[in-house]
């Protein structure tokens, strides 16, 4: 009975006898339609399980983890570009990052030109404040720095609130962008919001 309560609500026009009540060759035809349609069913279902899976949100636990591991992260770049160890910040910048200045925005290849070259010495970097957001692959930190750079033969000091997008890749945390904003020394950064 359910078999053909089936074929009744995809092919109304048989009537209740079912495929077998058409031509051969056109019952044989929508059988394999069925079949296939219920296969493609099926795929679809599998597919989106699969994919929820893969993409379950981390853990409180996690994502406190994450956040400590890059704010750390976060600490040892401003060292690195302090020492100019661009050996160390290329491998640590994503092949497609950007980095945001008040004079240009450019790709890794020409920031770590600008690093190893001097032409801007990140020389100190004072970090006043830092908040994290993880979510699951990818993560934003904003830090608020007295940064003191020598820039054009000349040593300058300003304030700036630092955004920075990291994403998880296999061989760790990767810098995607860093964007330094001018900001007031009075200049907070808001808390995280609580995970609902």
């Amino acid at each position: 009975m359910a078999h053909k309560l089936g074929y009744r609500f995809f092919f109304p026009h048989l009537g209740a006898r079912g495929p077998k009540s058409a031509n051969p060759v056109i019952a044989q035809q929508l059988i394999t339609m069925s079949r296939l349609f219920i296969l493609l069913l099926i795929a679809c279902t599998t597919i989106t399980t699969s994919c929820v899976t893969q993409q379950a949100s981390l853990t409180a636990g996690e994502r406190a983890a994450a956040a400590t591991e890059l704010l750390q992260l976060s600490l040892d770049k401003w060292d690195w570009m302090a020492e100019k160890d661009t050996e160390k910040l290329a491998d640590f910048f994503h092949d497609r990052s950007k980095f945001v200045h008040m004079s240009g925005t450019w790709n890794k290849a020409r920031e770590l030109e600008i690093i190893e070259s001097g032409s801007i010495w990140y020389k100190q970097a004072d970090v006043h404040d830092a908040v994290v957001e993880v979510f699951d692959d990818t993560a934003v930190l904003w830090n608020r720095i007295t940064l003191v750079a020598h820039v054009r033969g000349n040593d300058v000091s300003n304030e700036f609130t630092v955004t920075e997008i990291y994403k998880k890749e296999k061989s760790g945390w990767k810098l995607l962008d860093l964007t330094f904003s001018k900001v007031r020394d009075t200049h907070k950064i808001a808390p995280n919001a609580t995970a609902g």
